[in-house]
């Protein structure tokens, strides 16, 4: 994919970007109560009627409907995300400080699961019908059927609490002052458990979709052209099987990058990692939903970003494909 057609892509989303902030606005005001609310209820002021008001026109919610929304689309026109009353700083750094940390473990979580789903469903579709096809298949629809959280907690109690292996939850340890590559790696073994409860929940689907394309492609006349022609089965399986059975593993990734961030809202409460999947939950529980709303947009972004770098794999592994996108993007 040229620049150019990025360039498209992204002009493109931009419709997308718009109708979901005004959906956004239009449902967080449809909630009942406030930060306000929230705030007098957590300091035990509900009754405080005077304070309440002086609060709502401090922040901007005494204001009428239309106010609001012209605030609301000026501020996103400048990229203001607005302020977190929750937390009394800007909305957008509140965010960008935590989105790396979401960033990294659904990286990891959906690296694990393509992984196994393409590497499992490759060996199952090789070995259909026989033991291995079974206990493969079997074992992952039980993963997928298992909740994300209990799924945590039962990690969390082998390989923390009985064999002691891996830490309880957290992004780093407290009192560490490692640099370098120790911080790196110090990382890397508080995201072991919250990386494998969010791959494992959603691997499933890539190794159901992995196995079936392999099967389709075995049966495809190439793919019996090429045994015809004497070619090593080792090439006949990587290139005329595999590359073919990669394209819908690769559009489910699309599709299921919103999917996964939500389901980081579980890990990341479950395992305590300051991401935004805890951060939408204190913006829900404290009702911040000027917070509320940026951490929608910025999810928003984030799964439009992911389609467009499918849409890249997608030219990558089939350039027909690639040059049909072009085609689209330009008429």
């Amino acid at each position: 994919m040229s620049w150019r057609r990025l360039g498209r892509r992204l002009l493109q989303a931009v419709p997308v970007l718009l109708l979901v902030a005004i959906g956004v606005f239009v449902l967080l005001e449809l909630a009942q109560g406030d930060a306000v609310d929230a705030y007098l209820a957590g300091i035990g002021g509900a009754g405080d009627l005077t304070l309440a008001a002086e609060l709502r026109q401090r922040y901007g919610l005494a204001d009428s409907l239309g106010a609001r929304f012209l605030t609301y689309a000026t501020s996103l026109a400048t990229l203001d995300l607005g302020w977190s009353i929750a937390f009394a700083r800007p909305v957008l750094d509140v965010i960008l400080e935590r989105l790396p940390k979401t960033l990294l473990l659904m990286g990891s979580g959906i690296l694990l699961a393509a992984l196994l789903g393409i590497g499992l469903g490759a060996l199952a579709a090789l070995r259909r019908g026989r033991p291995t096809d079974t206990v493969v298949t079997t074992a992952a629809l039980v993963l997928n059927a298992t909740p994300g959280f209990w799924l945590g907690l039962l990690l969390i109690i082998v390989f923390s609490v009985e064999l002691r292996w891996l830490p309880l939850g957290g992004f780093s340890t407290l009192d560490s002052r490692a640099t370098g590559l120790a911080a790196v790696l110090d990382t890397a073994r508080h995201l072991v458990l919250p990386a494998a409860t969010l791959g494992l929940t959603y691997f499933a689907l890539y190794l159901r979709l992995m196995r079936g394309a392999m099967l389709a492609a075995a049966e495809s006349g190439w793919v019996t052209a090429a045994k015809a022609r004497g070619l090593p089965t080792r090439r006949i399986v990587l290139r005329h099987m595999a590359r073919p059975a990669l394209l819908p593993v690769v559009t489910m990734l699309g599709l299921q990058s919103g999917t996964m961030l939500g389901g980081s809202v579980v890990v990341e409460t479950v395992f305590a990692i300051p991401g935004l999947g805890s951060l939408a939950f204190e913006a829900v529980s404290q009702r911040d939903l000027p917070l509320l709303a940026g951490i929608l947009l910025a999810g928003t972004v984030l799964v439009v970003l992911v389609n467009i770098l499918v849409d890249i794999v997608y030219g990558r592994l089939d350039p027909r494909v690639g040059d049909n996108l072009g085609r689209v993007a330009g008429d």
